[in-house]
């Protein structure tokens, strides 16, 4: 019997199963090649490795890093990309360099350095997930190291600060935005009708600057004129995660019901209660108040308190 296979990851939102991107190619690549996951989403990251998700457990391994996850399941026999060629797998590593180079930096930017959306979205959403005090540390956390990953992949001469190479980033991006709908046609898939690691990718990287609503938009809207990318991402949701109202899967939905469920037989319960005690206070007899006797002091103490309140 197979080892079980839990992942760690952000949750979803927007209609996504995960805003995290890196998390989503996990996730998407799982679906592709049959891998059972047991998805656990993050809320208490201070038990994991200090916010570095996507982590993948079994009872003999921990596995981070989407590359290394997806090399662990092959291993395990869930493979996407058994029907590809060997140029079809050396295109698969180009490609995935080009999202890594081109697109990555402005991802990052997009929803960590950007001022507006950082503040509006990305902050709030994390920080939401997160229990208290961690809240108000982890996300700021992210951010630097968002900025830092950026500078020190494009910080080059004769670029030296992040707004320096803002410019440059954006542009590079489209280009590979361009790239991609360019490669991807009228095809469902990169390469054919099957779904593989390059899909994964693609999809994990675009899914979230697709649906999550910015309201510094530059990439954003640049990706919703490729009317191929965008069709792709809704495919790709519509048949491997099949979402309910506010990016609720159904076995998602199942738990809420029942937690739910829960509350609302919890709160019967203590109106109950509550109606059972106010009827056991009006059928008890209601006595008349009983006035206090009131003690009567000897001579001799009343004479010591009259000389006690003369005392200075």
């Amino acid at each position: 019997m197979a080892a079980p296979l839990e992942l760690s990851c952000w949750g979803g939102g927007w209609g996504l199963p995960s805003v995290h991107s890196e998390s989503l190619v996990v996730m998407a690549y799982a679906k592709f090649s049959g891998a059972p996951l047991k998805v656990r989403v993050i809320d208490n990251t201070w038990r994991g490795s200090r916010g570095e998700v996507p982590v993948l457990r079994t009872d003999d391994d921990i596995v981070s890093q989407p590359a290394k996850i997806l090399n662990f399941l092959r291993k395990q026999k869930y493979n996407a990309d058994f029907e590809l060629s060997a140029k079809q797998g050396a295109d698969t590593l180009a490609y995935i360099a080009l999202l890594e180079e081109k697109l990555l930096p402005a991802l990052l930017h997009t929803f960590w350095v950007e001022s507006d959306n950082y503040f509006t979205v990305t902050k709030p959403w994390f920080a939401s997930q997160i229990p208290f005090p961690l809240s108000l540390i982890l996300p700021g956390k992210m951010s630097r190291g968002a900025l830092k990953r950026i500078l020190l992949t494009r910080g080059e001469p004769p670029f030296y600060h992040v707004q320096e190479v803002e410019t440059q980033i954006y542009s590079d991006a489209k280009e590979c935005l361009n790239l991609l709908s360019n490669r991807l046609g009228t095809s469902q898939f990169f390469f054919g009708n099957t779904p593989s690691t390059l899909d994964a990718y693609v999809f994990g990287f675009l899914a979230p600057l697709y649906k999550v609503q910015f309201p510094k938009v530059q990439l954003q809207e640049h990706l919703k004129q490729l009317s191929n990318l965008c069709q792709f991402c809704d495919d790709i949701l519509s048949s491997y995660f099949r979402l309910g109202l506010g990016g609720i899967s159904p076995a998602g939905q199942e738990t809420v019901d029942a937690n739910l469920q829960k509350l609302t037989q919890l709160v019967n319960k203590e109106s109950n209660l509550i109606e059972k005690m106010d009827d056991n206070l009006r059928q008890s007899p209601q006595l008349p108040p009983q006035k206090l006797p009131t003690l009567k002091l000897t001579p001799a103490e009343e004479e010591s308190n009259s000389l006690q309140r003369l005392s200075p």
